[in-house]
């Protein structure tokens, strides 16, 4: 097979890239120094920042994630709230550094990956809220939006879409790596020794911090478990463990996505009979299972074909309780992104500027292999400033 011509060079840009996860704990920014050379993405990171949603803004956000609770003017009016929280976002970050472009992730709130009657679920469909233009309009920054619309068109699941960026930044010639991304949601991109886009590995595996958080806010009244001290606290109930590890989502192959609509502390209190039991139990099993979901993906898919090394990323990396019990079933080494000398959270967000950053010179962004679509695709939506 005659290999296709090289990628034309890319010339340098300063990119912001903005990213809200599933944990719905605010926004991570990072600007990067991006150029590609020779088929190769070079890149700097000149500067990290964050913002925590307030209080009211996170519990809207909370309520627009139920269908029970959420309605057609609160999805509006946030749609304007955290495009306005991405504009201040985006002022902090173009304050320290001069800023050419802007790649927001948007808040998803509901996502859709496959038809399940059962769920009511009909339409592969995404939603992802916070205005670009607002951004655009405030900051006077281009600025590229809604990266999963453009996958789901071609027939993907929308997600996993950082995986692209894994690819570009990541890859270790001569070395199959997995990055395992630790968010609300988990998931991981296995990157092959020869770098070969179309044998990139990508899913979700399940839920990351998203059921911890949840319990403990509602039991303790903290937004998660610092240091993973209540998990540690606790005792993991071996029969909810093994109800919970029966959903059915754990058994699909990949491709595969998933997300909040699915994972709820109501569907594991209710699945796992954890309705009555001490809140550290509760903690210490929902722990244990994201652990486990994630070994398991590995013991499924991954791991028979080799790997030297798995890069943890996301707020998970800083539980050590969720990062002992994933040692105790991996068999490869694990290193923590901060370990291998990045930040914890600079994954996603870098992918946000990659993905932008890609799309503002007409490249493809997304990898097919990943999220199932047909063809690559230049994903995002760009919306530019008046110059006046």
């Amino acid at each position: 097979m005659t290999p296709g011509p090289a990628p034309r060079d890319l010339p340098a840009m300063t990119v912001l890239g903005l990213m809200s996860g599933t944990s719905l704990d605010g926004i991570d920014t990072v600007t990067v120094r991006l150029e590609r050379v020779t088929g190769r993405l070079a890149w700097e990171v000149l500067d990290r920042g964050s913002q925590t949603y307030p209080p009211a803004l996170r519990g809207r956000l909370q309520r627009a994630l139920d269908p029970r609770r959420s309605d057609v003017v609160l999805i509006t009016e946030l749609h304007q709230e955290v495009g306005v929280a991405y504009a201040a976002a985006v002022a902090a970050a173009a304050a320290r550094h001069a800023v050419e472009l802007a790649g927001l992730s948007g808040q998803t709130v509901y996502h859709i990956p496959r038809p399940d009657p059962e769920r009511g679920w009909n339409v592969i469909s995404t939603l992802q809220l916070g205005e670009a233009s607002v951004v655009t309009e405030r900051c006077g920054v281009p600025t590229v939006s809604d990266f999963r619309q453009g996958d789901l068109a071609a027939g993907g699941q929308g997600a996993p879409m950082v995986s692209f960026a894994d690819l570009q930044l990541l890859a270790r010639p001569g070395k199959r790596v997995a990055v395992q991304n630790i968010g609300g949601i988990a998931n991981l991109t296995v990157l092959p020794a020869d770098g070969a886009p179309g044998a990139v590995l990508a899913f979700d595996t399940g839920p990351g911090n998203c059921l911890i958080d949840e319990a403990m806010e509602a039991f303790h009244g903290r937004p998660y478990d610092e240091d993973g001290r209540v998990a540690a606290s606790g005792r993991v109930v071996p029969e909810a463990l093994a109800r919970l590890l029966e959903e059915p989502y754990f058994r699909l192959p990949p491709p595969k996505t998933t997300g909040r609509e699915l994972f709820t502390l109501g569907w594991a209190l209710e699945r796992g009979g954890l309705e009555g039991a001490p809140p550290a139990d509760v903690v210490a099993t929902l722990t244990a299972l994201s652990a486990a979901t994630i070994a398991d993906a590995y013991e499924r898919e991954v791991l028979a074909g080799g790997l030297d090394e798995v890069l943890v990323a996301g707020g998970g990396a800083r539980n050590p309780e969720l990062m002992r019990l994933l040692r105790a079933r991996l068999p490869v080494p694990l290193r923590t992104f901060h370990e291998a000398g990045f930040e914890d959270k600079d994954r996603e967000t870098l992918a946000m500027a990659v993905m932008a950053y890609m799309a503002w010179f007409g490249e493809p962004n997304v990898l097919p292999a990943a999220t199932g679509a047909r063809h690559p695709v230049v994903a995002g939506k760009l919306c530019r400033p008046w110059r006046g």
